[in-house]
């Protein structure tokens, strides 16, 4: 099992590999610092899944741009607080399971195999919380319906901004005010939940189509 490392605490990333790698049939290819490192070692490895420490805070909209892109990948979440909530935000960011932060090495390696034999094991209020949580997110509005949500204006400025242009910019190309532009930018945010214009640029980078759906009809 070849296994990347992903902490931004050396030393713990260095134990890690030590202890993983003297285990049977199991082999650390690198520890990385960041997701940008974790992109280019995917890019460039054979690697059977990703262990990434979110002890230490970690963008969930990036990782789930990394699951997109490396569907066939697992990531693993190592020191998770095991609270029903907190998993289901993981697994919305496209964790395929999670080590819990009280876990063994022991555990850890056994958790490792099992999710990559395509497995999970949790506690069965965690499962039974990841159940309601899927059937909640059926019976609510999907995010193709946060789109719908969004007017053609809105769209527009989604769109821009996903491709990195300032307020001024996006005035200039939509022949607005900056103030028309602040203004949609707020709604944007609010309508799909977001806090900074930074998390928009990602969820569009992970999600392109959420800036187009409302472009069709635009003449």
């Amino acid at each position: 099992m070849n296994i990347v490392v992903l902490t931004p605490v050396r030393f713990l990333g260095d134990g890690l590999a030590a202890c993983l790698s003297s285990r049977i049939n199991m082999h650390v290819l690198a520890v990385v610092n960041d997701l940008a490192s974790l992109r280019g070692t995917l890019a460039t490895t054979d690697t059977h899944v990703v262990l990434i420490d979110v002890t230490q805070g970690i963008d969930l909209f990036d990782v789930r741009a990394v699951t997109s892109e490396w569907s066939n990948v697992p990531l693993v979440a190592l020191g998770l607080n095991e609270q029903r909530q907190e998993v289901i935000r993981c697994g919305r960011a496209g964790f395929a399971g999670y080590v819990a932060r009280d876990a063994s090495i022991d555990e850890l390696c056994n958790s490792l195999s099992e999710i990559v034999a395509g497995r999970l094991a949790c506690p069965p209020e965690i499962a039974g919380g990841l159940l309601r949580a899927l059937f909640r997110r059926e019976s609510k509005p999907e995010e193709s319906n946060l789109e719908i949500a969004l007017t053609r204006r809105e769209s527009e400025v989604l769109e821009l901004l996903g491709r990195g242009f300032s307020n001024k910019e996006i005035a200039n190309e939509l022949c607005l005010s900056v103030a028309t532009v602040k203004h949609h930018v707020h709604h944007v945010l609010e309508k799909l939940q977001l806090q900074r214009r930074a998390q928009a640029m990602r969820r569009v980078r992970d999600a392109p189509w959420l800036g187009r759906t409302s472009l069709v009809g635009r003449k």
